[in-house]
């Protein structure tokens, strides 16, 4: 269950918590177009630091232009928002939800004069996948549902109604015992997790799946690609099958809520010796190393609060 901090911020004020509401006519509800984006903050030696704000505020007016959203904010007023929402809710280490939404006033699918709302909540949350998972690595399947075409949604935004496809392929994978799902491609390369980047090692070399498999341009994902680059550790972009993933000596998801979580099996198949390899925890101890500030930020991704 979420865990309640003090206010939301909507559209330029804070409301408090049990407040924050929205009528049931309310367009995006109905229909599924919104956009949105998953921000962490984490506690540092003395301050608490935001990852990658400026990138996740610019994915989501990315998301935005794509679907015709027009946000009534600047993205420097919605970056200022965030940093005071979590400032206010005096919140250490959690989640950061935008969300812009179609609003109430008009139904139907071509819904021009409906207002475009904007919200942002935070909360605290641990690990997405389990603490045991981080360490230890988890279980995982191969889903029977695929993956989105690239004609078939527009799958570079961030889209509320495109995570109905991960909910199916997440629920299917509870059913069936195991901890999470992977989705393939169309034309059955592996793609990613339900909410998740994925990427593999074989042969030292660490590769993960191209942005052409209709995959979100996920900032972990990116953050995960220049570290083991400034480690000199080979890094390629490129399809794989289900087969590749099997034979693999490493595998890990990333993600803002999985951040660098190990994957020890795939249908019953044990990734590697079964324990989580040594190039994943290395890329897991630099990421966690880097958001909670124990070494410096060359790369300017803190935004201290």
């Amino acid at each position: 269950m979420i865990k309640e901090t003090p206010f939301i911020w909507m559209d330029g004020k804070f409301v408090p918590w049990q407040e924050a509401t929205i009528h049931v006519l309310t367009h995006s509800l109905h229909y599924g177009l919104g956009v949105f984006e998953g921000i962490r903050c984490y506690k540092g030696h003395s301050k608490t630091a935001i990852f990658r704000l400026p990138e996740h505020v610019s994915r989501l007016f990315a998301s935005a232009k794509i679907v015709q959203m027009d946000i009534p904010f600047s993205p420097k007023e919605v970056e200022e928002a965030i940093i005071e929402t979590v400032r206010v809710n005096n919140l250490e280490e959690g989640y950061i939800r935008p969300l812009a939404y179609i609003g109430y006033g008009e139904m139907g699918l071509y819904a021009k004069e409906a207002p475009i709302n904007l919200s942002i909540a935070v909360w605290p949350w641990g690990t997405y996948l389990g603490e045991e998972g981080l360490k230890k690595g988890i279980r995982t399947a191969i889903s029977s549902f695929t993956r989105h075409h690239v004609n078939i949604t527009l799958s570079r935004a961030k889209i509320t109604g495109n995570y109905t496809n991960s909910q199916f392929a997440k629920r299917e994978a509870k059913v069936a015992g195991v901890d999470e799902a992977i989705l393939l491609d169309t034309e059955g390369f592996v793609a990613e997790g339900p909410g998740e980047n994925i990427f593999i090692v074989r042969n030292g070399v660490l590769k993960t799946t191209p942005m052409t498999s209709s995959i979100l341009d996920g900032i972990t994902r990116n953050t995960i690609m220049q570290l083991a680059q400034e480690q000199h550790l080979p890094v390629a972009e490129a399809r794989f099958t289900r087969d590749d993933l099997y034979i693999a000596d490493e595998a890990f998801f990333t993600g803002t809520a999985a951040e660098v979580t190990p994957i020890r099996e795939v249908d019953g198949r044990s990734i590697g010796t079964g324990p989580p390899g040594p190039l994943t925890l290395q890329l897991q101890k630099s990421f966690f190393d880097l958001v909670r500030n124990k070494v410096e930020d060359r790369h300017g991704w803190l935004t201290f609060v």
